[in-house]
């Protein structure tokens, strides 16, 4: 079953520098019956405008993953960590015992990022940050594996997180086809970044979500250039 839930239909935020989107319940947004998906927690798809964002704020138990769309977010922690990641890459926190960060769209650009937020299979983990840059060109057979916390993954180039799912992502060019196998107990929760997609024959466009079960294959094809997440959980 796929169920979309389109983009105009989702929760949201604004304000001079932030336009988010939310597809499940978050701050000052609730719907009882959109509290999660599995142990996916949140998505926001966030809009910050250049030299903007999020000052200095505390974090514990979650897997954060953001997703940057175009632009770039400057990332600094009470770690000490700091770091740029740009458009296509990833940056992973295990909040864990407890942290704090920043997150601020590059000076020159405004930022466009899906934020993610996963639950941990426990509490109490070892606070850590980390980001990866992936490959840009279209794919033409799988999708790119950005994030996973699965045993079969461990020598993979992906980034790690603290529960058994796995988010993938890439560009497809207008045309392209190709299948995904899901493994996910829950099932895949699908976002798109850009263009339109058809998946399993719905179409779904810009700033769709949907909440796929019982499906354990995905046909995917690129209705127009576009890129897309496919989160397993």
């Amino acid at each position: 079953m796929i169920r979309v839930f389109p983009r105009e239909t989702l929760g949201g935020f604004e304000n001079d520098w932030l336009n988010s989107k939310f597809h499940f319940s978050f701050a000052d947004y609730y719907d009882e019956k959109r509290m999660g998906f599995g142990p996916l927690r949140v998505i926001n798809d966030d809009l910050i405008k250049a030299g903007s964002g999020f000052d200095l704020h505390p974090h514990r138990d979650m897997e954060i993953i953001t997703y940057v769309r175009t632009g770039a977010v400057h990332h600094r922690d009470t770690l000490g960590h700091k770091g740029k990641t740009g458009a296509g890459d990833v940056q992973v926190m295990t909040a864990g015992t407890g942290i704090a960060h920043a997150e601020h769209a590059d000076p020159s650009d405004d930022t466009t990022l899906f934020q993610i937020w996963i639950q941990p299979n426990r509490r109490g983990l070892q606070p850590r940050w980390g980001q990866a840059e992936f490959p840009k060109a279209p794919v033409t057979g799988d999708l790119k594996l950005l994030v996973s916390g699965r045993e079969s993954d461990a020598d993979s180039d992906a980034l790690t997180i603290h529960q058994d799912a796995a988010i993938y992502g890439g560009n497809l060019v207008k045309d392209t086809a190709l299948t995904h196998n899901v493994r996910g107990n829950t099932g895949a929760y699908v976002v798109i970044s850009a263009g339109e997609v058809g998946v399993n024959g719905t179409v779904m466009k810009v700033g769709d979500g949907a909440e796929i079960t019982g499906e354990p294959t995905l046909n995917i094809r690129g209705l127009t250039d576009a890129e897309l997440l496919v989160i397993e959980v």
